[in-house]
């Protein structure tokens, strides 16, 4: 169906979920039933689990496999949701939100409480299933529970301060108000690389405006949104309230029909620059509205100035993080001249310490895991490639590891012109291009060339460089750090970036606003008509 979705293909299903490799053919094989993966039924997975939730389960789709990107093995499956059991589990999110709106927001903002506290309770192997499933180390899987949590507690105190504003008019004994008030229904399409993070951002936030929420997770990671969901269930059913939150996991059609059917209010989708773009069409398309949180192709500049040590160690981080696969990795280092051998020298050094921790994402050694699939891999190395077609020298990695799983070097490339069409694309894995700058002003150009304005660092200690660079004339970007990394952002800011990024805004700061219409209401307690502009329309 609807031909202008057909590159929606975020929304359909990665190759490695339908294909098994014979040797893991067994179901004795599935990790699940291995001692040592036992904390994925303290979650209440099973070796085969239902994809849709709308008050039961259920999930009479086709069933899928999640895997382990560290070895290549099956860890479940998942029975995704069909069309119809999306289009049912939509009305029941809709009449689910009819009763929600009518809860004091407060009263909301409780039940949000509640569910942070049941996150809390199952931080540990919920954040381990999100390493598991991803492929980020443990650190970063307990880290991404805790930016829901974290959240939860962001809307319990929202929930009671959210509020328009009284305005004065220009009419005597007449007062303007501004209040805001819940869409509806709001559709989470999230990525694989926070599947459970994402979702929190918007869930918590939205739930607590008033809205339902339904959730299309990442197809790679269902089990990591099954038992979140179970999660928020479980707090929901104690609570004797309707399902204000549902799950349909699916494919390409579940995909389609979420982003174009009307009773969606709002659709926060996370993924590519091409299928956001689609996706922000189609719903415009019915007058719908949409949050983009897109690509980012980040970069940290190091200016003359800069505290070369703490530059270095922001740099480690933001480009190696999540093995490159953050939507906010720093993919580009731009260095003023002065400083760039060294720095390149520096940074190499730093890449070297870090071979004996590549390894599986749960062992408590490991600082870079695997990249998520072969199609990462894929990508990584069509990339080197393209880069030293350009002329591009490799200053560090470059290779695919050969092990089991999906494992790649981080890489440094140097030589590269700051335009090359390669530097201007978004690879979702750990190369970075570093590029020497004459000046800030330079680099500045630099940093807002590319398409996509979602992150940007600087490291500097000259204080006229520092506000130039958030300034007017600074970053075009919807993060503008000072130094500090491109990535990890927290909950208290609100997160989105400019341009193809998309535009849109979630978690902190003033983004709940986006789960919300505004009303602005006259109200005349005068006694008498009187028109605004001093009209005069009286036929006495």
């Amino acid at each position: 169906m609807l031909a202008h979705l057909r590159n929606i293909s975020k929304l359909a299903l990665p190759r490695r979920l339908v294909t098994q490799s014979a040797s893991y053919s067994s179901s004795s094989s599935f990790l699940i039933d291995q001692p040592e993966y036992s904390f994925l039924k303290e979650l209440g997975l099973e070796r085969d689990n239902p994809g849709v939730y709308s008050g039961q389960w259920q999930g009479r789709g086709p069933s899928v496999t999640s895997y382990d990107p560290g070895t290549g093995r099956p860890i479940a499956t998942v029975r995704q949701g069909n069309v119809q059991e999306l289009e049912q589990t939509i009305g029941l999110a809709v009449e689910a939100y009819k009763q929600w709106r009518q809860v004091p927001a407060p009263v909301r903002g409780e039940i949000v409480r509640q569910i942070g506290d049941e996150l809390r309770k199952y931080k540990e192997p919920l954040g381990k299933l999100v390493s598991l499933e991803v492929g980020k180390i443990y650190s970063e899987g307990q880290g991404e529970v805790q930016e829901f949590i974290d959240i939860c507690d962001y809307a319990v105190g929202l929930s009671r301060i959210y509020s328009g504003q009284l305005i004065n008019s220009e009419r005597a004994d007449h007062s303007i108000l501004e209040a805001w008030r819940p869409l509806g229904v709001v559709g989470v399409i999230s990525a694989y690389n926070f599947p459970n993070a994402v979702f929190g951002w918007n869930a918590a936030i939205a739930l607590t405006t008033g809205n339902s929420v339904l959730w299309k997770g990442a197809p790679s990671t269902p089990l990591v949104s099954v038992a979140t969901t179970k999660i928020v269930a479980d707090v929901l059913r104690r609570n004797h309230l309707p399902p204000v939150v549902t799950l349909c996991q699916g494919g390409t059609d579940v995909g389609q029909t979420l982003v174009a059917d009307k009773r969606v209010n709002l659709v926060s989708f996370t993924g590519s620059c091409q299928t956001g773009r689609d996706v922000g069409v189609e719903v415009q398309r019915r007058f719908g509205k949409v949050i983009l949180e897109l690509g980012g192709n980040n970069a940290l500049i190091i200016d003359e100035s800069a505290n070369v040590k703490m530059a270095l160690d922001a740099a480690l981080f933001g480009c190696i993080g999540t093995s490159g696969q953050r939507c906010t990795t720093t993919r580009r280092i731009i260095v003023h001249e002065k400083l760039h051998d060294q720095f390149v020298k520096a940074l190499v050094g730093k890449y070297k310490q870090l071979i004996p921790k590549i390894g599986h994402q749960l062992e408590a050694q490991t600082l870079v895991g695997p990249v998520h699939t072969q199609q990462n891999v894929e990508n990584y190395k069509a990339a080197i490639a393209e880069a030293k077609s350009l002329g591009g020298a490799v200053a560090f990695g470059g290779n695919v590891i050969q092990r089991d799983g999906f494992y790649v070097e981080p890489t440094v490339i140097t030589g590269l012109p700051h335009d090359a069409s390669v530097v201007h694309r978004e690879t979702f894995a750990p190369i970075v291009y570093i590029l020497k700058a004459k000046n800030v002003d330079q680099a500045i150009e630099w940093n807002n060339e590319v398409e996509q304005g979602l992150s940007s660092a600087i490291f500097t200690e000259n204080i006229g460089q520092a506000f130039k660079w958030i300034g007017a004339k600074g970053s075009d970007c919807g993060i503008v750090n000072i130094n500090t990394t491109t990535n990890g952002a927290e909950i208290g800011g609100a997160f989105g970036g400019e341009k193809a990024t998309g535009g849109g805004r979630e978690s902190g700061s003033d983004a709940w606003k986006q789960y919300c219409k505004r009303a602005t209401i006259t109200v005349n307690h005068s006694g008498e008509l009187a028109c605004a502009q001093g009209v005069v329309f009286n036929v006495e």
